[in-house]
């Protein structure tokens, strides 16, 4: 990995994440603008304060190159774009640009047994959830979680009978292959633990009887007979053993079937075994940032929500990721849970909010590393020329600018996002140019060649 732990960077994520090695994070959170055609401030005074942000999208705000990079490299996911925008408008598209860009990036830098988890609310969560098919695959989509943010409905307008309050977020949930794993059990509270695990053993251990569990068994067509005498114990049900004659003596010698002493069989299901009940997708059970967590920012979540993904969706030590970090809510349950964690922010308040909830919450001074540039990947790769004569067969001999067939020493090795932008040596960054369309483009982006190109009358 050619970013250390701890690290906050102060940038704009897009190069930040062109710049980091492929498959080398763990899990990825992301609460990016929603769309929602507002602004945010923080309040003076508050540990926020100067964090803003304005959540209204124009195809102003986005740069024509990522326009032609979507068009050109992933055709599908812009007709999806532009399916939004026919439904939507502009705004809609612009904004789904601005992500595309990025979560295509984000799915390079996952491994293969990673996690992401996209929050969003119903302004755009079903344009965001065709994305994600897009770039993810719809088979790696695991779940929608719906996580209810308030205890009472915001007031949508003045017409309040016109629709619903809304006070629940959504989060997109998608594994990076089926080699991602996950652990959505929920801790018991103590009093659910007394009440469920009522018996102690003679070493203090709690359980409960889960002996109906031994003898009969529902009528399941087609089974192996388990009909046997076990220790001098038969089964007088008609379906026989629920468990095989191996499976229950297995059992036997763990300790989990103990024989009374009045004859009897007993089957003991231990609270040190217990892997605790699935939460589901209602989280209806985190509340908001309390008082003494919210620092002013605008859209702060409560540690308890990350704790609980960062838990279910990640392992000690390995690498979680939030690109748009904000107030650093993820960097600090990351913190806590022993992972090694990565924020990124265009603004640079959110590095001052990192250091001060470290030391106030986990008690972590001085550790925080700060930086505005790029990274570089470290992965070794050849020379980007090398890869000439693939490219010359990909493309068929045209330029992929004036679209012209030219000879193969007519050709020029061309970086699609320019490497002052990020742009890597990576082949799927690089195409064919002929001299001419190399020179109109200079250190420009490909959408710019291609606009030239029709201003001169070249393409149409």
């Amino acid at each position: 990995m050619n970013v250390q732990n701890r690290t906050v960077f102060s940038n704009d994520n897009l190069p930040v994440l062109r710049g980091m090695d492929t498959e080398s994070v763990d899990l990825i959170y992301l609460d990016p603008p929603f769309n929602s055609n507002r602004n945010y401030a923080a309040p003076i005074g508050s540990d926020a304060a100067g964090a803003a942000f304005k959540d209204t999208w124009t195809l102003s705000d986005v740069d024509n190159a990522w326009h032609g990079e979507i068009a050109d490299r992933e055709p599908a996911l812009y007709q999806a774009i532009h399916a939004a925008e026919l439904t939507h408008g502009k705004g809609m598209k612009s904004y789904l640009i601005m992500m595309a860009v990025r979560l295509l990036e984000m799915k390079r830098v996952l491994k293969k047994t990673g996690s992401i988890y996209l929050h969003c609310d119903p302004t755009a969560s079903h344009y965001l959830k065709v994305i994600m098919d897009s770039i993810f695959g719809k088979n790696n989509f695991r779940s929608e979680i719906t996580w209810k943010r308030a205890t009472s409905a915001q007031k949508g307008s003045q017409h309040r009978s016109l629709r619903w309050g809304n006070n629940a977020d959504m989060l997109l949930y998608y594994a990076s292959s089926r080699e991602a794993s996950l652990r959505p059990e929920r801790e018991l509270t103590a009093a659910e633990i007394r009440e469920k695990f009522k018996h102690v053993d003679e070493n203090g251990e709690r359980y409960y009887n889960d002996s109906s569990h031994i003898w009969s068994t529902p009528n399941m067509g087609e089974r192996p007979n388990l009909c046997y005498e076990w220790r001098g114990f038969v089964n007088p049900h008609p379906s026989g053993w629920r468990l095989s004659k191996e499976r229950l003596e297995e059992e036997y010698q763990k300790g989990n079937i103990v024989i009374r002493p009045d004859g009897k069989l007993e089957r003991r299901k231990y609270l040190k075994d217990y892997k605790g009940a699935s939460y589901g997708n209602i989280w209806d059970d985190v509340l908001p940032p309390a008082k003494g967590e919210r620092t002013g920012y605008p859209t702060q979540k409560p540690i308890a929500l990350l704790e609980r993904i960062i838990k279910a969706s990640s392992n000690k030590e390995d690498i979680v990721l939030d690109p748009f970090c904000g107030c650093a809510t993820t960097c600090v349950a990351a913190e806590r849970l022993q992972r090694h964690w990565i924020g990124i922010d265009i603004s640079p308040k959110a590095v001052d909010l990192v250091r001060v909830r470290l030391e106030n919450e986990v008690g972590l001074f001085g550790d925080v590393i700060h930086r505005t540039d790029i990274p570089k990947r470290s992965e070794k790769l050849p020379n980007y020329r090398t890869h000439k004569h693939t490219l010359f067969g990909k493309q068929e001999g045209l330029c992929n600018g004036c679209r012209t067939q030219f000879p193969f020493r007519n050709m020029t090795v061309d970086h699609i996002v320019p490497q002052s932008q990020g742009g890597t040596d990576h082949e799927d960054n690089l195409q064919l140019l002929c001299g001419a369309c190399n020179s109109t483009k200079g250190q420009g982006t490909q959408a710019e060649l291609i606009s030239r190109l029709k201003a001169q009358g070249v393409l149409h």
